[in-house]
C-alpha cells in the first residue's frame, strides 16, 4: 500500500508538533520520517479495525433487494437479447442462483411492490386495484409487516432509494403522513411518490425538518413528466445515495430497496448513456441500470463487505406492450420502440399471460450461493419476503396469512436445511383478485386479462376453464382442458379453497 506523508496542520510547522528547536537538520529529518511510520502504522491498525469488524456472512447479511419497473423477461442479455448488454446483470446470473421460472406476484406496479414487500398476494391488500393513484385513498395498511421493519427490528439500518407507489398523503386521506415510507420500516428516503409519467410525480427525500407534504419529507422536484432534467437524474441520483449508504453503514447490518423507474415508459438516460446503445433509447436506460449495479458491487468489494451482502434482482412486471403500436405519444414520444419484451412469452404488463408476470429471478451471496446456480423450480416475488427475513434470522409473523417460501435450502443447501414447499401460484387481474392458478407445470385460467386486448382466441370462465403445461407451451398456444379433466377439477377446487382463504381472512382495511 502505498503510504503518505504526514501533512502538518496550515500555519504550523513539524517544529512547534514535538520536534525541539534544538534538533539538527539531521535529527529533524529522522524525527519526520518517524512521524510519517507512526502515521501510517495507525492507518493500517484503523484499516485492520475496520476489516476485523466484517461479520461472518450468515450474520445478518447486509441485503440489496433492485427492483425494476416494466423490464421485459427478453430484455436482459442473459436471457437471449440480441442488442441490449446488461453484462453486470449477467455476471450476477453467472455468479450466483438464477430461477428460470420466476413470476411477479401482480403484472402491475402497486400491486406488484405490496406482494414483494409483504409476501402477501395483492388480493390480500386492500388496496382494490392493482394500480393506485395520487389522489387514492388508500395506501399500505400501517399493520401490514413489511421486509424493512422486519429488518429494522433486527438491528438493520434500512432505505428506499426509488418509486415507492404504495400510497400518497392527499386530501382524501386526509394528508396522511401512514401513506408515505418512513412509516413502513424505512428510515431514509430518496425516490418518486408514484411512477414519474403522473403528472402528479414528484421526487422527495426524507428530511427530519421537512414538511412537503407532510412532516419529514422534502420535495425536490414536481411534475416529472415536463421535467426532463429531473427525470434523466434519476438512475444517477438512486445510485449515488446507494453508494454513501453502503458506505455509511458497511460495519452494521443495512438493508437497501433499490426501486428503478426505469425502464418505466418514459424513458430516460442520463447524457453519458445516450447514444450508448445498439438497441436505442431503451437499451441505453438498460445500459445505465447495468452500470448502476457494477458500481454497487465495485463498492461492497472495495468495502470488504461483499461476503456478507445478499443481493436480489427483479422487475415488477413485464413490458408495457399498451404502447407498442403508438407513434407519438405526448408524454412518451415514438412509445413504439421504446417497449420492451417478454419474449417467448405471450403479451406483456397488465396480463394474466405468462408475459405479463415472467420476470428475472436472480440471488448473489457469494460465498454462500455457489456460482452458476441455475433452478428450474419455479418461484415468485412473493418468496423474497420470507427468504430474506429467515437470511436475516428474523422471525416471520405469525398473525396473519403468508404466501411465499423460504427459498433458501435451494438457494445454498449447503448451509441452510429443510425443504421447500411446492410451487402454488395465483394470477391477478386489475381488481386483485385470482384469474388463473399455477400447480407444477400447470396453469388454469378461469379469466383472462389483458390491456392489449388480446385473447389470441380463447375464451375462459370458471364453466370453461382453460389449461396449459407452460413448462412445455410456454407460448400458451395449446389448451388440454378436455384431455386433462381431472386436473381441472382438482386446480378449479383448489383456486376455490384459495380465493374463500382470502376471503374469510379478509384484508387489514376491512378491521
Amino acid at each position: 500500500m502505498m503510504c503518505l506523508k504526514p501533512t502538518p496542520p496550515e500555519g504550523k510547522p513539524f517544529a512547534n508538533l514535538g520536534c525541539p528547536s534544538t534538533f539538527s537538520c539531521k535529527q529533524r529529518s529522522f524525527f519526520l520520517r518517524l512521524s510519517g511510520l507512526a502515521w501510517c502504522l495507525g492507518l493500517l491498525l484503523v484499516l485492520h479495525g475496520l476489516h476485523a469488524k466484517v461479520r461472518e456472512p450468515l450474520d445478518r447479511p447486509n441485503i440489496i433487494l433492485i427492483f425494476l419497473d416494466d423490464a421485459g423477461y427478453g430484455d436482459f442479455a442473459h436471457h437471449g437479447n440480441p442488442t441490449i448488454e446488461t453484462p453486470a446483470i449477467s455476471r450476477l446470473a453467472w455468479e450466483g442462483a438464477q430461477f428460470t421460472q420466476f413470476y411477479t406476484a401482480s403484472p402491475a406496479c402497486s400491486a406488484s411492490r405490496y406482494a414483494l414487500l409483504t409476501g402477501r398476494v395483492p388480493s390480500r391488500s386492500g388496496l382494490g386495484s392493482w394500480v393506485i393513484g395520487p389522489n387514492a385513498t388508500r395506501y399500505l395498511h400501517p399493520r401490514e409487516q413489511t421486509l424493512a421493519e422486519g429488518l429494522q427490528q433486527k438491528g438493520y439500518a434500512t432505505a428506499l432509494f426509488g418509486k415507492w407507489h404504495l400510497g400518497n398523503p392527499n386530501d382524501k386521506n386526509l394528508m396522511a403522513r401512514e401513506a408515505f415510507p418512513l412509516s413502513h420500516g424505512f428510515d431514509q428516503w430518496l425516490g418518486t411518490n408514484v411512477s414519474h409519467d403522473y403528472d402528479e410525480a414528484a421526487l422527495f427525500r426524507s428530511d427530519s425538518e421537512g414538511v412537503d407534504p407532510v412532516a419529514g419529507y422534502t420535495r425536490l422536484a414536481d411534475r416529472l413528466p415536463s421535467n426532463a432534467e429531473a427525470s434523466r437524474s434519476l438512475t444517477d441520483r438512486y445510485t449515488e445515495a446507494t453508494l454513501e449508504f453502503i458506505t455509511q453503514h458497511a460495519q452494521h447490518p443495512f438493508f437497501v430497496y433499490l426501486a428503478h423507474n426505469q425502464p418505466h415508459l418514459g424513458l430516460y438516460a442520463s447524457a453519458s448513456f445516450e447514444g450508448s446503445s445498439r438497441r436505442g433509447l431503451l437499451g441505453d436506460v438498460m445500459a445505465q441500470i447495468d452500470d448502476s449495479l457494477a458500481q454497487i458491487r465495485h463498492r461492497l468489494e472495495d468495502l470488504d463487505i461483499a461476503s456478507n451482502t445478499l443481493i436480489v434482482f427483479s422487475s415488477d412486471n413485464g413490458p408495457w406492450l399498451r404502447f407498442k403500436e403508438t407513434a407519438s405519444h405526448p408524454k412518451y414520444g415514438e412509445a413504439r420502440l421504446h417497449v420492451g419484451n417478454a419474449y417467448p412469452f405471450r403479451d406483456g404488463k397488465g396480463s394474466t399471460w405468462e408475459g405479463g408476470h415472467r420476470v428475472p429471478g436472480l440471488f448473489y451471496w457469494p460465498g454462500v450461493i455457489e456460482g452458476q446456480t441455475r433452478l428450474l423450480e419455479p418461484a415468485s416475488t412473493l418468496d423474497i419476503f420470507p427468504t430474506l427475513m429467515r437470511a436475516a434470522g428474523q422471525a416471520l409473523p405469525d398473525d396473519r396469512s403468508l404466501d411465499g417460501r423460504n427459498l433458501l435450502p435451494w438457494l445454498a443447501p449447503k448451509r441452510f436445511n429443510g425443504t421447500v414447499a411446492p410451487f402454488r401460484f395465483v394470477y391477478c387481474y386489475s381488481d386483485n383478485q385470482p384469474s388463473a392458478l399455477r400447480q407444477g407445470a400447470w396453469k388454469l385460467h378461469v379469466r383472462i386479462g389483458s390491456q392489449i386486448q388480446e385473447n389470441h382466441g380463447f375464451v375462459a370462465s370458471e364453466q370453461s376453464p382453460l389449461l396449459f403445461d407452460v413448462e412445455a407451451d410456454l407460448g400458451e398456444r395449446f389448451n388440454r382442458a378436455d384431455t386433462h379433466p381431472s386436473v381441472v377439477r382438482s386446480m378449479l377446487m383448489e383456486l376455490g379453497a384459495y380465493r374463500r382463504q382470502i376471503e374469510t381472512e379478509g384484508t387489514f382495511w376491512d378491521r
